[in-house]
């Protein structure tokens, strides 16, 4: 199999749209799930469930588990990326915040990252890069700023969806610099059982309710299969070939996606920014994967993967 080389990065377009998608599926699904049940019996119920099914795949599939402190980094990694992310971004729609907004709000995560991994990685923040993070910060204002005019105003508890976002930043970077072996699958399902302990001092510090079974149950249902088990496995697999600074760049177009999805799901139209921050969004994450011509196998890529990985787990 082939991947196909592009500046700074090796991701296809195939895994980059899939993993945007799948990402952005989740913001609707879980404002309908958070409708229904609180966000704690939310995080509890999908985090158990994912962590069963990944570790079933994983261990049908033989594929390779992070061992001694590599399965510690991948448990750190599922804390940020997954237990403090979607804390913070199901308490913020519990508390009215809409999908959209929450979806522009992480999507910041680029912008954060990319200074993170300046600092903690030694990356050089090129031209190109930096070009497309400003189009991806650019394409967030526009997009945000139609919800804000809505809104009228900066909410607190847009303060949850803040923590979200360097959650999701810092899990990037750590895994990164830290966890360099292990199948995406087997590392995500140690990662999801390790999030299940701040959703599970999340749940003991706050009132819980279900309001419509029915309905959390088909969204938490959903929730497992796209965006725990699928968004969540395409992000690690993405982070893994490309590095989290430039993956984030997916981020760019993520809030829009969300907008349309919402659309589609729950009625809710997308207005004017939405639209322009789809376009440049889109333009951003083109200008920072500009393709090379040129192919490798996965055993040429790993191997001009080892001097690094050798650097930073020292």
């Amino acid at each position: 199999m082939h991947t196909t080389k592009i500046e700074g990065m090796k991701i296809s377009p195939s895994l980059a749209l899939s993993t945007a998608f799948f990402y952005a599926l989740g913001y609707p699904i879980g404002a309908l799930a958070v409708r229904a049940a609180t966000p704690g019996i939310v995080l509890l119920s999908r985090f158990v469930a994912s962590a069963v099914i990944l570790a079933c795949i994983a261990t049908a599939l033989r594929l390779e588990w992070p061992r001694g402190k590599f399965a510690v980094h991948a448990a750190v990694v599922g804390v940020l990326s997954q237990g403090v992310q979607f804390v913070g971004c199901y308490q913020a729609m519990r508390l009215g915040v809409s999908p959209v907004l929450v979806a522009l709000i992480i999507a910041m995560n680029p912008v954060l990252t990319a200074a993170l991994a300046t600092r903690a990685l030694g990356e050089r923040l090129d031209r190109r890069r930096a070009a497309s993070v400003a189009l991806a910060v650019l394409a967030i204002g526009a997009a945000f700023a139609g919800r804000l005019l809505d809104v009228g105003r900066i909410d607190a508890a847009v303060l949850w969806v803040v923590l979200a976002v360097f959650g999701l930043a810092g899990g990037g970077i750590y895994q990164q610099r830290y966890l360099t072996t292990g199948h995406p699958v087997a590392s995500n399902a140690i990662g999801i059982v390790a999030a299940i302990v701040p959703a599970g001092v999340f749940t003991l510090l706050t009132k819980q309710e279900v309001t419509n079974a029915p309905q959390a149950v088909w969204m938490v249902a959903i929730l497992v299969v796209a965006n725990s088990v699928v968004a969540a496995t395409l992000y690690m697999a993405a982070i893994k070939q490309a590095g989290a600074a430039a993956v984030s760049l997916l981020f760019g177009i993520i809030p829009s996606m969300a907008a349309l999805l919402s659309w589609a799901i729950m009625g809710e139209r997308p207005d004017l920014g939405v639209v322009v921050g789809l376009v440049i969004g889109a333009a951003a994450c083109f200008l920072g994967i500009r393709r090379r011509g040129a192919r490798s196998t996965p055993v040429e890529n790993e191997a001009s993967r080892r001097p690094r990985e050798s650097s930073s787990s020292a």
